[in-house]
């Protein structure tokens, strides 16, 4: 049977926080994953995969994320909610990293090494059986109009946990690759029993009717959602991989780590009030806004050499980041129906992922200066400009057919 949609038009504070907890949890466990993935595979004697894993994981995830998407709109639609999907996926990535945990205390012969980064390969897909399928759940517990709202929370978590990397790999480091593997797995379980908690059942209401259930989606639209999502994954990897090197060129005195933990730090600190401005604003402007400022910076950063107008740039670069968190989500939800939402969200990180990827490739291959960048960044601003207005042509032709 399902549940008629919510009528209150009102914000489920308690889920959304809820779905906070496991997004800190989350990102807790990327975090340890990141630390320890080359060090592991350095231990291994597999150091020329280090440098290819993240690459092809990412492309992996560019191919599985939408598919995974999918089939959580079709368990959404049988089961009245992506809970089951959302605690496969959780157990799933729990179990592998308490058996990487295990092996990596043993000295496994050479022949049988491949199957730490099989293994670290099978956690990535873990997590993305149910970090879209979670996110998703915005649609059922927060209305359209008031996403950005909802997602500045998840935004202020996210930048809060993830500014504190310098200072958690210390801690990661004096408790070893076993110690953290478990407590991450002991984290995502956690988080998503908080999350089930905050969330009762009855507040899961499905927005199913006749009409969305044969409401079809134009294909182009679902192309240009990925195609935003790998444009912006893209851009922001850019930002993050080359920029923060750039500035501490200009700020000898801070460390390029701590140079990225103070754009994420100002990005949550700035998502607070972002929130209900970029409600009023519009996602799709908010998401221009902050993409092409974070362009036009990375101009001005190549230029600059002045130490005092390079703080500024921090504090302007996680200002417009915040802007692009905010706005993600809304955006690609706000262009499909409720009913694929998983879709929707699949196909934007699945994009982001295979952006991500990209970059990675391409520093990995031919080596990027701060000037490439900035010019790159601009053909992905482009991409996400020219894809957004696309996405309302389609949107309008479908509507009138």
């Amino acid at each position: 049977m399902v549940n008629s949609f919510n009528t209150s038009r009102e914000i489920l504070w308690r889920q959304v926080w809820g779905l906070a907890a496991l997004l800190v949890a989350i990102v807790l466990s990327w975090m340890a994953y990141a630390f320890y993935q080359p060090k592991i595979l350095q231990d291994l004697e597999l150091v020329e995969l280090a440098g290819w894993l993240g690459i092809v994981q990412g492309l992996i995830t560019a191919v599985i994320e939408p598919l995974n998407g999918g089939i959580s709109d079709h368990i959404q639609q049988r089961l009245g909610s992506r809970l089951p999907m959302i605690s496969v996926g959780v157990v799933l990535a729990g179990l592998i990293f308490v058996s990487v945990s295990l092996l990596t205390e043993h000295n496994l012969p050479a022949s049988i090494r491949w199957v730490i980064p099989v293994l670290m390969t099978a956690w990535v897909i873990a997590m993305i059986i149910f970090r879209g399928p979670a996110i998703a759940l915005l649609t059922q517990i927060v209305p359209t109009t008031e996403l950005p709202q909802a997602n500045a929370i998840l935004v202020l978590v996210f930048g809060t946990v993830a500014a504190i990397e310098p200072l958690l790999n210390t801690l990661l480091y004096s408790m070893g690759a076993s110690i953290t593997f478990m407590l991450g797995a002991i984290a995502l379980v956690l988080g998503a029993y908080i999350l089930q908690l905050f969330t009762p059942k009855h507040t899961f209401i499905p927005a199913i009717n006749h009409q969305d259930k044969l409401a079809t989606v134009p294909s182009k639209l679902l192309i240009l959602i990925f195609v935003i999502g790998l444009a912006t994954g893209f851009e922001v990897n850019l930002l993050f991989s080359i920029f923060p090197q750039k500035l501490q060129t200009q700020l000898p005195g801070l460390q390029v780590e701590f140079i990225t933990s103070e754009i994420l730090l100002v990005s949550a600190i700035a998502s607070v009030p972002l929130g209900d401005w970029t409600a009023d604003l519009g996602a799709n402007k908010s998401m221009l806004l902050g993409l092409g400022t974070i362009t036009g910076l990375m101009g001005v950063t190549v230029l600059n050499d002045n130490y005092i107008l390079a703080i500024g740039l921090i504090l302007a670069f996680g200002i417009s980041f915040s802007l692009v968190l905010i706005s993600m989500i809304p955006v690609v939800l706000g262009k499909l129906p409720a009913t694929q939402a998983g879709l929707g969200t699949g196909l934007y990180f699945g994009g982001s992922a295979g952006g991500i990827a990209i970059v990675s490739l391409l520093i990995k291959q031919l080596g990027l200066t701060s000037v490439g960048a900035f010019l790159l960044a601009e053909v992905a601003f482009l991409g996400v400009t020219v894809c957004i207005l696309l996405c309302k042509k389609v949107s309008q032709i479908g509507s009138r057919e």
